[in-house]
This record gives C-alpha cells, sequence and structure tokens, in this order.
C-alpha cells in the first residue's frame, strides 16, 4: 500500500523536473553568463544531480533554447492573440501589445532572456540566430503589421515600418538592459513604470499622424 501511494508522488516530481531544471538554467545564466555557467551549477539550484540534467536536456544549448521556448515563445502568443481579438484602432492594439511585453518579460525574471542573448550573440551564433527568428523577428514582423495598419487608416504618419518598429521598441530593450547591468548600482534605481509611461508616450508621438517634418521624407 505504502508503495501504490508513493507512486503518484514520484510521477508528479519527474513531471514537474524539467520545469525546475528550467527555473534553476534561467537563474545561472543570468547571474552567470551562459559562457561561464556550468550544468553542476545549474543541478545543484535545482536539487539534483548532474546526470539528472542530461535526462532530459543534452546541454546548456538545449537548455537555453528550450527556456525561450517555454517561456518567451508563450508571450509572444499572447501578443499574437490580442492581434486577433482586437477590433478597433491601431493605436490601442500597440498599447496592448507593447504592454503585454512588457510586463511578461520585462518586469518579470524573463527580462534576463534578452539581455543575456545580446550578450553572448558574438560567442553562440547558432542560439543568436535561434533567438532572432524565433522571438524577435517575429515579433517585429506582427509589430509593422499594425503599424502598416495604422499608416494606411491615417492613424499613423508614413515612415518605414522595418525602421519604425526598431526604433519604437529600442527604449524597452535599453530598459531591460539596464535592469540587469547598472540599475542595481545606481543610488536611486530607475522607476520602471514611470519609464516605460514616458517611453511609450514619446514613442506614440512620435509616429502619430499630427507630427510633421520627417527627415525620412
Amino acid at each position: 500500500m505504502q508503495d501504490v501511494e508513493a507512486s503518484p508522488r514520484w510521477q508528479r516530481r519527474a513531471e514537474e523536473r524539467p520545469q525546475e531544471l528550467l527555473d534553476a538554467a534561467l537563474a545561472v545564466f543570468v547571474e552567470r553568463g551562459f559562457a561561464a555557467a556550468r550544468l553542476e551549477e545549474v543541478a545543484k539550484r535545482a536539487g539534483v544531480s548532474k546526470g539528472t540534467v542530461y535526462l532530459y536536456f543534452s546541454g546548456k544549448e538545449e537548455l537555453l533554447k528550450a527556456l525561450v521556448q517555454s517561456a518567451i515563445v508563450p508571450q509572444l502568443e499572447n501578443v499574437e492573440a490580442l492581434a486577433r481579438e482586437h477590433s478597433g484602432a491601431s493605436r490601442e492594439l500597440l498599447i496592448k501589445m507593447v504592454d503585454a511585453m512588457w510586463r511578461g518579460i520585462a518586469l518579470s525574471p524573463l527580462s534576463g532572456i534578452p539581455k543575456l542573448m545580446l550578450s553572448e550573440a558574438g560567442n553562440f551564433p547558432e542560439l543568436a540566430r535561434f533567438f532572432l527568428e524565433a522571438v524577435i523577428q517575429r515579433h517585429w514582423a506582427l509589430m509593422r503589421q499594425v503599424m502598416e495598419e495604422g499608416m494606411a487608416n491615417g492613424e499613423f504618419r508614413r515612415l518605414p515600418a522595418d525602421l519604425a518598429v526598431r526604433i519604437f521598441v529600442a527604449p524597452m530593450m535599453m530598459a531591460v538592459f539596464w535592469k540587469h547591468s547598472f540599475m542595481p548600482l545606481e543610488e536611486t534605481p530607475l522607476d520602471m513604470e514611470r519609464y516605460f509611461a514616458v517611453a511609450l508616450d514619446m514613442s506614440l508621438a512620435g509616429i502619430a499622424a499630427q507630427a510633421t517634418n520627417s527627415t525620412t521624407d
């Protein structure tokens, strides 16, 4: 009887193990950097042996890819769902999309992943390409579509949409990088919510149809 009762508990532990390893990997990768991080450290953080890690993942690269797929990609899927379900002004949809990514990634521990990818891209080009295709290009394509629709209906002024997207998200990316580099050293840490509100207001003003004298004309 004791073994029968124990079986479901151990089954649940086995099912939970991959997520525990991913959580541990996120913490270790962000703290140590991907190149310096060791699987032994991930295993120790998760409370398992190094051999247990290999039961689920072939190495650090697969761990990081799985982390992106399980944590970052769902945030994108949420934004894509917002776009599908939205009916109304392009400006309001753009605000919803940026706000969702800000709260889902920038204000969460997941913000360490974009910063990690930036710092390690030169050393791990395959991982950088994976992140570029799975996250960045997918996100930017959706934002470009919304911006182009806003330009077509007169909400936004005519701009090169591919460049407008990069510039629009740049302040958000800067905040993420600052959060994991210089922010801990500031006497008064950056107020992320206030920063987001000002950055969004300035970005929206920059693409608004009322704006004139574009240097790209």
